[in-house]
């Protein structure tokens, strides 16, 4: 009998191995359905807020929204928001779809490859004025880069957020077009914030003074004295 002992044991063993290794796939099935499901990420509350997705149009404030480039038909929801101002950094105006006389149009068509503090200026400049007549669009093609730029310039400027969370914002806040941001993102991580701050409170027409603006600036004056 104790010679049949080592055949015996070395059968069970196997036995016992392969048996583990059928009860592996069933032991991983068994864990990926009785693990805690992780919580849904919550959209951070001071992050536009979607409204309606036909035209990507989100709420960034009370007095200020953002989208894609409106149509005839989404004018009565507009409306209904109560939009005074719409200022279109499409490089085609918005007189085919906006017909009412009574909302301002303002029209800065901006290219994010070739952007700089002046135009930047110019565009937080007439935003914030255009917020004094009541409530404001901001809007370009698709709503993504050039929107996405401004709106976090606009967070950064006038709103004091770090430029990381008005880049996460811009990336995360699922108005599309992130694989074409590197231009947007590039332009805000290297903006002089303090600079841009003081023009605007100036009057200032750029950071530098040795701009094209300043040049027209300069001339206009001296004729005007001349």
């Amino acid at each position: 009998m104790n010679r049949f002992l080592p055949g015996l044991r070395l059968a069970l063993a196997t036995l016992v191995f392969f048996g583990a290794l059928l009860a592996l796939p069933l032991s991983r099935a068994w864990a990926a359905t009785t693990a805690p499901v992780p919580a849904q990420t919550v959209r951070p509350a001071n992050w536009a807020q979607p409204l309606d997705s036909h035209i990507n149009l989100y709420r960034m404030a009370p007095n200020l929204y953002r989208s894609a480039l409106p149509s005839a038909r989404d004018w009565p929801e507009l409306q209904a928001l109560g939009i005074a101002t719409v200022i279109n950094f499409y490089q085609r105006g918005d007189e085919q779809w906006l017909k009412d006389p009574k909302v301002v149009q303002v029209h800065l068509p901006l290219r994010t490859d070739r952007i700089d503090d002046t135009d930047v200026i110019e565009v937080l400049r007439s935003i914030r004025q255009a917020q004094g007549r009541g409530r404001v669009l901001i809007h370009c093609k698709h709503g993504q880069n050039r929107t996405g730029l401004i709106a976090a310039m606009y967070r950064v400027i006038y709103q004091h957020w770090s430029k990381e969370q008005a880049l996460a914002e811009m990336r995360g806040g699922g108005f599309g077009g992130e694989s074409r941001m590197d231009d947007a993102e590039h332009y805000l991580r290297h903006a002089d914030i303090p600079a841009l701050r003081s023009a605007l409170a100036s009057g200032a027409c750029s950071t530098s003074r040795w701009a094209m603006c300043v040049f027209s600036e300069r001339l206009l004056g001296m004729i005007e004295r001349a």
